[in-house]
């Protein structure tokens, strides 16, 4: 019933009054310094998985799929480089904000679709599965089905984001918690580091390349993992 829960609050926080704060976070516009914090943050580690990318020098005519699109901070740059991307996201206002986004954008965008979906019922094969800042949103059970999901469409690779478990983020976690409802966003849940690499493990995966991206308010470990075995 939990499970249930916490995908049923998501979706109703991201096309609600979530969206409305996300869109400004994700936007250019004038936030607050918490907010503008957070939108450093998250675009640290966008920028990160985008260097990984690009170092591979094989970006051109990769098929990707961005699981948890939100406004297309990712998808959209990614099109723009010549690759083939699927991006979805639960929220079907974060879809439409995404689709206005690269409709904008003077660069190439024609082979970048997006879709409203969980990722539950996501299907297809992708050389890359890249989902970021999405497992905050749901406990270590359901992020564990998550992960395996998504590792079962990667043909080569994925790439997952995650807010790890520490002493010092428990406690942030806690101390937020007293804070009314307004302040708050949706539940946050932590994942140890050694847990996700288990599932990835167990997934046929190997972490190749990891990163953390740490400000006052945004914390998030990145892995790469790669197919093991995959020729």
């Amino acid at each position: 019933m939990k499970v249930a829960d916490d995908k049923t609050i998501v979706k109703e926080y991201f096309n609600s009054t979530g969206f409305d704060r996300w869109r400004r976070i994700y936007g250019n516009g004038e936030v607050s310094k918490v907010q503008l914090d957070i939108r450093n943050g998250h675009q640290q580690t966008v920028d990160k998985v985008l260097d990984w990318l690009k170092a591979d020098n094989n970006l051109a005519g990769l098929s990707i799929c961005d699981a948890g699109c939100g406004v297309g901070s990712l998808s959209i740059p990614l099109a723009e480089a010549g690759v083939k991307v699927y991006a979805t996201d639960i929220s079907e206002k974060m879809v439409e904000e995404a689709k206005e986004r690269a409709t904008a954008m003077s660069g190439k965008t024609d082979n970048l679709t997006f879709a409203v979906q969980d990722l539950e019922t996501l299907t297809g094969n992708y050389h890359t599965v890249i989902c970021l800042d999405v497992l905050i949103h749901y406990p270590q059970e359901k992020a564990s089905e998550m992960i395996s999901h998504l590792c079962s469409m990667a043909q080569s690779r994925i790439i997952i984001s995650f807010a790890p478990k520490t002493c010092a983020l428990s406690l942030l976690k806690k101390i937020g918690s007293f804070f009314p409802g307004a302040s708050k966003a949706t539940r946050a849940y932590l994942h140890r580091e050694s847990d996700v690499v288990k599932i990835l493990a167990s997934n046929g995966f190997s972490v190749q390349r990891e990163s953390m991206t740490k400000t006052s308010f945004y914390f998030s470990r990145i892995l790469e993992a790669e197919r093991q075995n995959n020729s």
